[in-house]
């Protein structure tokens, strides 16, 4: 048997650590990928169209207003009046907020903020 000398173990060992390394980097490099495949571009490109996305789901919704399901309307002045200046104020920020004008008093559509 002959005996491996020191150099030859040094060898070994960079070789060994070489193809860890470059393993590790291969997996990094690929769950990167996959990240921004699955997740991070469809988010944007949902966020993109104004709508709200969903990672844990990776569902691309339509918000809904809850006016719409209920169908209740504010017929109070005072309250009317903060939605308009809420409206305003996210206008101001480049938000997209709607009052809807009806021959009922008004119905405020405020999406609920995201978590």
């Amino acid at each position: 048997m002959q005996k491996a000398t020191k150099s030859g173990r040094i060898t070994r060992s960079i070789d060994r650590l070489k193809l860890i390394f470059l393993g590790a980097f291969a997996l990094i490099t690929t769950t990167v990928l996959v990240v921004h495949f699955v997740w991070v571009w469809p988010g944007k490109e949902c966020e993109a169209s104004r709508k709200w996305w969903d990672w844990r789901t990776r569902t691309c919704a339509q918000p809904l207003l809850i006016s719409d399901i209920t169908g209740r309307m504010i017929t109070d002045d005072k309250a009317r009046d903060e939605a308009k200046a809420a409206i305003a104020g996210a206008k101001a920020k480049g938000e997209t907020l709607h009052l809807q004008e009806q021959k009922k008093p008004a119905v405020v559509m405020v999406p609920a903020s995201r978590p």
